[in-house]
């Protein structure tokens, strides 16, 4: 579908809000984009020739070129962005704890015979839990999954908002994400340890939703903290 002289005017318009240009600089490049589309269309132009196919890229190239882009650090967004990609792991990896807890799998238990002479004897039978090996494989494959879901959600985010210093970021982020999902898993075993010998009973219902916050929120917190420092500080402008 060919882009309409309106079409590329709204694009363009919605790409400077989101880039934070200020309202009255977006105004004013939207009105001389109008005038360029309709000079353009009056040569026998179309606007996907006159913009080269890319209406969101050549209106950041604008308003960059005239410095209107604020610095943004966007912690919030990455901070998000990174705990989006450690949900699903974090999911996963409390699925494989309650596997190994609950026994769901282990086959072991109580088996009743009765003897000859009427007495009813009951023989335990332990087998393995194939929940313990589960888990230890789990466990780092899920590690392993969010290390590379979170780096290419924060990635993502940052490229989407034209955020600066990219690449500085992901190559910290790279270097601490192994420290980062360290310390969010010794937390979620502290929470099992805390469920366990203090909360007792209802362990699960304490457990369960607490510790795969607690490992999503550290990941978030990480991920800013790793943003925050390889960012420039906020300006109104360049």
């Amino acid at each position: 579908m060919t882009p309409t002289v309106d079409d590329a005017i709204h694009t363009a318009t919605e790409t400077w809000r989101r880039l934070g240009v200020e309202q009255d600089a977006a105004d004013e490049m939207s009105e001389e984009l109008a005038a360029d589309l309709t000079a353009a269309s009056s040569d026998g132009r179309s606007v996907a020739d006159y913009l080269g196919g890319d209406v969101e890229a050549l209106a950041t190239s604008w308003a960059d070129e005239r410095g209107l882009l604020p610095v943004h650090r966007h912690l919030k967004e990455t901070a998000v962005a990174a705990a989006q990609g450690a949900a699903l792991p974090a999911l996963a990896a409390l699925a494989f704890w309650f596997v190994n807890w609950s026994h769901l799998l282990d086959p072991s238990g109580t088996a009743m015979t009765t003897t000859l002479d009427g007495n009813v004897v009951w023989e335990i039978r332990h087998f393995p839990n194939p929940g313990v090996p589960l888990m230890w494989v789990g466990l780092p494959v899920c590690a392993l999954v969010a290390f590379f879901l979170i780096r290419r959600a924060v990635r993502g985010t940052l490229q989407y908002h034209h955020a600066p210093a990219i690449e500085a970021t992901m190559q910290t982020l790279t270097k601490a994400l192994p420290v980062i999902l360290v310390a969010a898993a010794v937390l979620a075993v502290a929470i099992g340890y805390f469920g366990d010998y203090v909360v007792g009973t209802y362990q699960l219902l304490f457990t369960a939703p607490m510790a795969p916050a607690v490992m999503i929120g550290a990941v978030a917190a990480g991920a800013a903290w790793v943003r925050n420092r390889t960012c420039p500080p906020v300006t109104v402008g360049r």
